[in-house]
C-alpha cells in the first residue's frame, strides 16, 4: 500500500482488496492490454481511460497497450489524444487483458471488442445494475471514476511511479465530473487525490486551458442560448437545439449539451437541462443537473439515470417534455 495514501483512502479501498490484487497481478500478467470506456465520452471516461493508459506504458514499458473508442467531436485532439486505431486480429492474436472504466453497463462500452479480451475488468462510480466482466471494482463514493482508478493504482505500492502526464488526465477526469469540485459527490478523499496529482508537478493553467479553450463560433452558439432560455414557474430552466437550430449553429449533436452549465450560479434555478435532438437516432437527449436537489429519479422514468445531481434522460418528441419538466417540477418545494 502506497504510504501517500489518507486513512480515508485506505479504508474505503479495503472492502475491494481482493480484487485490486488481481487487477495487479493481471496488468503484471498480460503483454497486450486494452482499455476502453463509454459511447459519447466526457472528461471523466477519456482522463480516467488516458490516465490508466499512460500509468501503465510507464511503468511496464514493454507492454503493448491501446486505448480504445470514437474520439470526442471538441476535445479530441485538443485535450486528449486521438484514441488508437487496431485491427481485430490484434485481439484474435494475443491474449488481451481488457479494462472498462466509468462505464455502468455493457451497452454502453464504446467499443464492444473489449468482449474478445481474454479477461475482463470494470471499474466505474455508477451505481451497479448488471454485472459484466470477471471481476467489477465499483465504488459509488468516488465523485468520478478518475478518483477511483488512481486510489486504486496509487494503493499498489511506492513502487510505482505517477506521472505528471498521467497526473494530468486524472485531473481532468475529476474537475470534469466533479463540475471543478462544486458537486456534492465531492468528498475529503477527493482531495487528497487532487493533492497527490498537484504534487507530480503539473500546471494547473496547461491543463484548464486545454479543457475549456474556446473559439468564436462558441461564443455565437452561447449568445444565441442566452437569447433562448427558458423557464418553468418553479424556476427549472431548460434549452431545447432541434436540429434545424444545430444545422444553424454548425453544432453536432454530442455537443447540444455543452452550455448547460450556464443555469450554475442563478439564483432561483435549482434544477436546469439541456434538450438535444438526435435526429438520426429519433429522440431528444436531456442533460439534467441541480445544486441540491437529487434528480436522477426522473432521469430513470425518462429511459436515463446517473448521479443525483447529474444526469440524461431521452425523450422521443417534445410533446414529453411539458411532463418531463413537471416532474422536475415537483421535485422543488
Amino acid at each position: 500500500m502506497n504510504n501517500k495514501l489518507s486513512p480515508l483512502i485506505k479504508e474505503r479501498l479495503k472492502k475491494h482488496r481482493h480484487n485490486i490484487n488481481i487487477l495487479l497481478n493481471k496488468i503484471i500478467a498480460y503483454d497486450h492490454i486494452a482499455i476502453f470506456r463509454h459511447i459519447r465520452p466526457d472528461y471523466d471516461a477519456m482522463g480516467s481511460q488516458l490516465g490508466l493508459y499512460y500509468w501503465i506504458k510507464e511503468n511496464f514499458p514493454s507492454k503493448d497497450v491501446k486505448f480504445l473508442g470514437e474520439n470526442h467531436v471538441s476535445l479530441s485532439p485538443r485535450c486528449f489524444p486521438n484514441t488508437d486505431v487496431v485491427a481485430d486480429s490484434w485481439f484474435k492474436d494475443n491474449k488481451v487483458l481488457a479494462i472498462v472504466v466509468d462505464t455502468s453497463t455493457k451497452g454502453r462500452v464504446s467499443d464492444t471488442r473489449y468482449t474478445m479480451g481474454d479477461y475482463i475488468v470494470k471499474i466505474d462510480h455508477h451505481p451497479e445494475n448488471k454485472k459484466y466482466g470477471d471481476i467489477q471494482l465499483v465504488e459509488t463514493t468516488c465523485c468520478a471514476a478518475a478518483e477511483f482508478v488512481l486510489s486504486i493504482i496509487l494503493s499498489f505500492g511506492n513502487e510505482y511511479v505517477l506521472s505528471k502526464r498521467s497526473a494530468s488526465f486524472f485531473y481532468k477526469g475529476i474537475v470534469g465530473d466533479s463540475n471543478r469540485f462544486m458537486y456534492n459527490s465531492t468528498s475529503p478523499m477527493t482531495f487528497e487525490i487532487a493533492k497527490i496529482i498537484l504534487e507530480t508537478g503539473i500546471k494547473l493553467s496547461k491543463v484548464y486551458a486545454e479543457m475549456y479553450q474556446k473559439d468564436m463560433n462558441d461564443l455565437e452558439i452561447t449568445s444565441y442560448i442566452l437569447n433562448h432560455l427558458q423557464f418553468t414557474k418553479k424556476g427549472v430552466g431548460y434549452y431545447v437545439l432541434d436540429k434545424d437550430e444545430m444545422e444553424m449553429l454548425h453544432l453536432p449533436p454530442e455537443r447540444g449539451k455543452d452550455n448547460i452549465d450556464l443555469f450554475d450560479h442563478v439564483k432561483g434555478v435549482e434544477i436546469w437541462c439541456s434538450i438535444t435532438e438526435e435526429a438520426k437516432d429519433g429522440y431528444f437527449r436531456v442533460s439534467i443537473r441541480s445544486k441540491e436537489i437529487p434528480i436522477n429519479g426522473v432521469a430513470a422514468k425518462y429511459s436515463g439515470g446517473g448521479h443525483a445531481q447529474a444526469s440524461g434522460a431521452k425523450i422521443k418528441n417534445l410533446d414529453e417534455l411539458p411532463n418531463l419538466l413537471k416532474d422536475l417540477d415537483d421535485l422543488i418545494n
